[in-house]
């Protein structure tokens, strides 16, 4: 059930400022309605994934919406050099109480 979600509502974490990643969590729920947001990291930018996912429900959407479920896993891939590196990955599902 939950692997049919769309893409609409995944905000994919990288080097933006902070507030951009939590106004576009909270966006999806305000605005266009959505039931469930995951928020998707991997490597250095998972500590910030953790810091949007509490900002966004303990600060701008307190009482509304929590944290549903925590997905770790790592993905390998080659670098510029062709060497393989592994590197690890998280997804935050937040969703509306």
């Amino acid at each position: 059930m939950a692997e049919n979600r769309t893409d609409d509502h995944i905000v994919f974490i990288g080097g933006k400022p902070f507030m951009n990643y939590v106004t576009g969590v909270v966006m999806q729920f305000t605005t266009q309605g959505a039931n469930e947001v995951v928020i998707k990291a991997r490597g250095k930018f998972i500590s910030r994934a953790v810091d949007i996912a509490e900002v966004s429900t303990k600060r701008f959407l307190e009482n509304t919406v929590e944290i549903r479920g925590i997905k770790i896993d790592s993905e390998e891939f080659e670098n510029q050099e062709q060497k393989l590196i592994r590197v690890s990955t998280i997804e935050i599902t937040l969703g509306k109480k």
